[in-house]
């Protein structure tokens, strides 16, 4: 009897990877993708995985696996794709080898992300063949529908999720896995070369693609209609179609489509000719609704479903039949926490120092760090994307010499994200003759996605040892000079804030690495051995406390400050700081 376990969508995805047949898999962790290379590299024995420096080079190492014929995927959310786009577009020229899946995980509502771009519009410009899976079984499935597609047509293909089909469950069918033939590899210079000459060619061969693969989206099996009542019709993929049924109910007739792109026109215009009114429901932008509407099919689609945001059954009930939920008592009254940086979290040391700081603009970046923007620290100007700190906190230094205006600039970013995409920046601000203080925040992990590994913490994703970037080396052989470099401790506020009077005070690139490991990490032997992470707690003696507040404003969610100011012994974990701002000496470590 075959087995059935609930599965995640991230899950569904590597298992239904495993089934058919992967060989090569690589990722950089991103919310809400991170998950589906963490659950291939438990098929190690099988398979290959691991954590790429950043999206571009997990796609470039999918492609080159693919062109060494075997089954290759890259997993990414969906600003990572920015990234990897200038290798996809020219993927989708040349065509595979071995079947290769790139997954897109999309994040409506911005749940852990910084925009909510819809990639379907990544597969319409690329010329993708796209599968949108609804559920965990169809993730799984429509993964082997991917590998076997993108042979057949000589594709990549892209598999479309969505935050809540990557973290939501439901059950699904394991079935064991066939092993992919490899496809033999042969030079062959007019398929794989993409210089100007060849790639007109390709572009004509892909056209060709493009309309044997419309030709199968009207006949896939996984674009289906349900027919009920035909007074009501309704189009819609992917975690939209759930909502669209709780909306609808059982009197619609539904066009569930399975791939998108290209859509399978002929099977959406025989579905209009039976329903009076046809709707189109979708996440974020017009996608559908557009194509439907260029081919002179009537619909209502964003005229009243929201264009921003995640959609849910409630939302699309209010928008088509303006039914307004009722809400229970707990939904007005209930007050979100914001989110905050963890107690004892190393970044808090250094952005309280550098918070007291006048005159500085601060250009951050994507990590756990990015919430030193909240108050009281408010130690942030702007966020933008992976490994963007540096070269704007550059030309934010540049313009302001310009203008002749006084203000430093200090940029701040990850370990995992230097290595993603900060590297490059900081070559451009020592080629520039830049100015500005460059701080790179060494956790030891990658914090922010859940502690995976990376080229700067000694382990592989599947476990195994492997070479330490240095960091210190590295900005040395990038330019900077060494003794414009500073290795720090950040929760020693006065290591910290004289390392950044020193590089504040000079007119040409510094460095500032901050070295201390994120305190939710599982500890390795190297980390207990550089690092002093004994367990200490942190106690206010009331007869000595001011109630000055100063411990308050260091942000650590373990001080409370409700009358007496107390410090949370559950989850303090005696990092200090606050001992450290502290002018009365009312707070000591109990070790």
């Amino acid at each position: 009897m075959q087995e059935k376990k609930l599965l995640t969508g991230n899950e569904a995805v590597a298992r239904g990877a495993y089934e058919a047949g992967l060989l090569f898999a690589s990722a950089y962790p991103g919310t809400p993708s991170t998950e589906i290379l963490e659950n291939l590299a438990n098929f190690k024995d099988t398979l290959y995985s691991e954590w790429a420096p950043n999206e571009k080079v997990a796609l470039e190492a999918a492609i080159g696996a693919s062109l060494a014929g075997v089954r290759s995927l890259a997993a990414m959310k969906h600003v990572g794709v920015n990234v990897a786009a200038d290798p996809l577009f020219t993927f989708a020229y040349t065509g595979v080898n071995g079947g290769c899946v790139l997954v897109s995980a999309d994040d409506p509502g911005m749940h852990s992300s910084q925009n909510e771009q819809d990639n379907r519009n990544y597969a319409f410009a690329a010329k993708l063949l796209m599968l949108e899976p609804s559920d965990s079984q169809e993730t799984k499935d429509f993964t082997k529908l991917a590998f076997e597609l993108s042979e057949k047509f000589d594709t990549p293909v892209m598999l479309r999720l969505t935050t809540r089909i990557c973290h939501s469950k439901s059950p699904v069918q394991l079935e064991g896995r066939q092993d992919a033939p490899v496809v033999p590899y042969v030079r062959n210079i007019e398929k794989y070369v993409a210089t100007p000459a060849n790639a007109i060619v390709m572009h004509e061969k892909l056209t060709e693609r493009m309309a044997a693969m419309q030709a199968y989206a009207n006949t896939a099996p996984v674009n289906r209609a349900e027919y009920n009542g035909l007074k009501t019709g309704v189009i819609s993929a992917g975690a939209a179609y759930q909502y669209a049924r709780d909306a609808f109910g059982d009197d619609a007739s539904y066009l569930k489509l399975g791939m998108t792109h290209p859509m399978p026109m002929d099977l959406v215009r025989e579905f209009a000719s039976k329903v009076e009114t046809l709707y189109v429901v979708e996440e974020l932008d017009p996608y559908m609704e557009t194509q439907i509407k260029a081919a002179g099919i009537a619909c209502v689609g964003k005229a009243l479903i929201p264009e921003r945001g995640e959609l849910n059954g409630r939302i699309v009930r209010e928008a088509v039949f303006g039914e307004m939920p009722i809400a229970i008592h707990s939904e007005k009254t209930a007050v979100p926490r914001p989110p905050t940086l963890c107690a004892g979290c190393p970044h808090r040391g250094f952005f309280l120092a550098l918070s007291k700081k006048k005159g500085v603009v601060i250009t951050g970046d994507i990590g756990c760090y990015t919430l030193a923007s909240s108050p009281p620290l408010s130690a942030m100007d702007s966020c933008f994307c992976m490994g963007g700190s540096i070269s704007t906190g550059h030309g934010a230094a540049k313009a302001f010499a310009l203008t002749g205006r006084p203000e430093k600039v200090v940029a701040v970013i990850g370990d995992s994200t230097f290595f993603h995409s900060g590297v490059t920046s900081l070559m451009d601000v020592v080629y520039n003759r830049g100015n500005s203080v460059s701080v790179i925040l060494d956790n030891r992990i990658t914090g922010m996605t859940g502690h995976q590994q990376n080229p700067g913490t000694g382990f592989t994703l599947m476990g195994e040892p492997a070479a330490e970037v240095d960091i210190p080396a590295l900005c040395k052989a990038i330019g900077v000079e060494g003794s414009n470099i500073y290795l720090v401790n950040p929760l020693a506020l006065d290591e910290v804030d004289a390392a950044l009077e020193d590089a504040l005070a000079k007119d040409e690139p510094t460095v500032i690495i901050t070295r201390y490991p994120c305190i939710l990490k599982k500890f390795s032997e190297e980390d207990r051995a550089e690092f002093d992470l004994s367990p200490k707690k942190c106690v206010i003696s009331q007869e000595a406390c001011r109630k000055c507040r100063m411990c308050v404003k260091t942000g650590c969610p373990s001080i409370r400050a409700a009358g007496a100011i107390t410090i949370d012994a559950a989850s303090c974990t005696g990092c200090g700081v606050c001992m450290q701002v502290c002018e009365f000496g009312a707070i000591t470590a109990e070790g």
